[in-house]
């Protein structure tokens, strides 16, 4: 699951996202007209054609080298596909069970409430480098109890190493993380599944731990004065669209 990789950052910059009638972002995810090997290699037509959400905010940065997050999403009738390049000096994880603390280590997360009138009803999926899971849904908002039994089953993930994990006498480059979540484990609080062209979900994409240089980045800035992912109404917007890429 996990080897090296030469990807470019550059390579994910194509288009970014825009803020639209609010401070929260918006991005229109397009349809993969090609399949989704879900490898950590990123080399499809549909990744290089899709278009980034856009740089990860840093909202609560208080010192050391930010590293950037590229993520790109595409959708079929079956996955909501999301792919993240991370930037990564020091490359760390140790967790590799499933729901075990998983943010500890460098991880990346995906935040989705699929009913967009709905917010407080969001799964929280969060992923580190050496592909272990932690996930969760949260039916009644952050402050309610989660249910410990939802699990994204049929979820496929894959990530890979540009450099050496759990080594900081070197400097590493990156890391990447592609993963497959399919759209029926999102049915309990779902209106449509699959999606329709044209509805719009809440979502956010996170990036935290790391033994070195630990920093927290999303693609929707939270609020919050302390580091809080947990905060539906910071979401940001995604529409689906029927278009396919490559364009």
């Amino acid at each position: 699951m996990i080897a090296r990789t030469c990807l470019c950052l550059s390579f994910f910059l194509l288009v970014t996202s825009t803020a639209a009638g609010d401070d929260r972002p918006r991005y229109t995810i397009y349809r993969a007209a090609t399949p989704i090997v879900i490898d950590g290699r990123l080399d499809e037509p549909a990744w290089f054609s899709a278009p980034s959400v856009g740089p990860f905010r840093f909202a609560w940065w208080k010192s050391g080298k930010k590293e950037q997050t590229v993520a790109k999403i595409l959708w079929d009738d079956n996955y909501l596909y999301v792919a993240y390049l991370c930037q990564d000096e020091h490359i760390s994880a140790k967790h590799k069970g499933h729901d075990t603390p998983v943010w500890n280590d460098d991880c990346v997360e995906v935040f989705a409430a699929p009913d967009s009138s709905r917010p407080e009803s969001y799964f929280n999926i969060e992923m580190n480098v050496n592909g272990a899971v932690f996930d969760a849904f949260h039916p009644h908002g952050p402050d309610s109890k989660w249910h410990s039994n939802w699990n994204a089953e049929g979820l496929c993930i894959a990530t890979r190493i540009n450099g050496t994990l759990n080594n900081d006498s070197d400097r590493d480059d990156s890391w990447t993380l592609e993963v497959a979540i399919p759209f029926k484990a999102y049915a309990p609080a779902a209106r449509h599944i699959p999606p329709k062209s044209g509805d719009v979900w809440r979502l956010n994409l996170n990036r935290c731990g790391g033994k070195t240089n630990e920093q927290f980045s999303q693609w929707a800035p939270g609020t919050e004065r302390e580091p809080q992912f947990h905060t539906p109404r910071d979401f940001g917007f995604v529409t689906f669209s029927d278009r396919a890429v490559p364009f």
